[in-house]
């Protein structure tokens, strides 16, 4: 049993899927058995407090960010609990039809829910967002973005519009974001990110024109770094991150 508070999940050093959780189970709100042919998890829970703190002291454990989990315990788990955490929201807000009102039920033939009035099916949501390692002259563009409390830097990246390929989309977030015309794209991967729902597909591509120039809104300062110079960056659990180290080692650098 997975088991949240908000978008906090419950682990100690040895886990965080308590399956022989055996507590009241009234402390547990929102509590729904999911289709085991969903394949992802075959419980969720969310908890209120102060039942909460109540429950974390009992099981010697604490409410930590879903990022822990990487870090704890590897890539596996972190997209089992990602996937847990984006199926529980989704069904937490999604109770009944936007069409008609009814209530919605999971499906035991595919990861959908069904409105038992007008009988319309909904799917979990995802929202593709491009991210992109600019490189010119051996460096690579890095910026820091204004809700970051610490001074780390990242890559660009951002989320794909109706209408748009995904190229087009890295061409219009990098112009937005630092007026920066950019060539050469070229796909590198994808990583599921449950803050809340998104998909990740990472790409690197060449400067072709322009001058950065931040555009104070988003992004309060961007440059284009060297390996060795490269300033505080992202942990190794990120696409980001990912991209970063693909620059550096074909620099000779890593």
């Amino acid at each position: 049993m997975l088991i949240f508070k908000g978008d906090k999940l419950l682990m100690n050093e040895e886990t965080y899927d308590f399956n022989n959780f055996e507590r009241d189970l009234r402390f547990l709100r929102n509590s729904e058995d999911l289709p085991a042919s969903w394949g992802v998890t075959t419980h969720w829970s969310e908890i209120d407090d102060p039942d909460g703190d109540v429950v974390a002291s009992s099981l010697n454990a604490k409410w930590e960010d879903l990022r822990a989990v990487w870090s704890r315990f590897g890539e596996g788990p972190f997209v089992k609990a990602g996937a847990a955490f984006q199926y529980m929201n989704w069904l937490r807000l999604t109770r009944f039809c936007s069409a008609c009102g009814g209530a919605m039920s999971p499906r035991e033939e595919d990861k959908g829910l069904l409105c038992e009035t007008c009988g319309r099916v909904a799917y979990a949501p995802l929202h593709p967002a491009v991210i992109v390692a600019v490189e010119r002259d051996g460096k690579l563009l890095l910026a820091h973005n204004t809700r970051m409390p610490t001074k780390r830097y990242s890559i660009l990246a951002g989320f794909v519009e109706p209408g748009e390929s995904l190229e087009q989309a890295i061409e219009r977030e990098i112009m937005e974001e630092v007026g920066v015309e950019v060539e050469d794209i070229r796909y590198f991967g994808s990583q599921p990110w449950p803050f809340p729902c998104s998909l990740m597909l990472g790409f690197t591509a060449r400067w072709k024109s322009g001058e950065i120039h931040p555009d104070g809104a988003e992004l309060n300062d961007a440059g284009w770094y060297a390996p060795e110079d490269f300033p505080d960056i992202p942990p190794g659990m990120s696409i980001s991150r990912k991209l970063i180290d693909d620059f550096a080692v074909r620099m000779g650098k890593r």
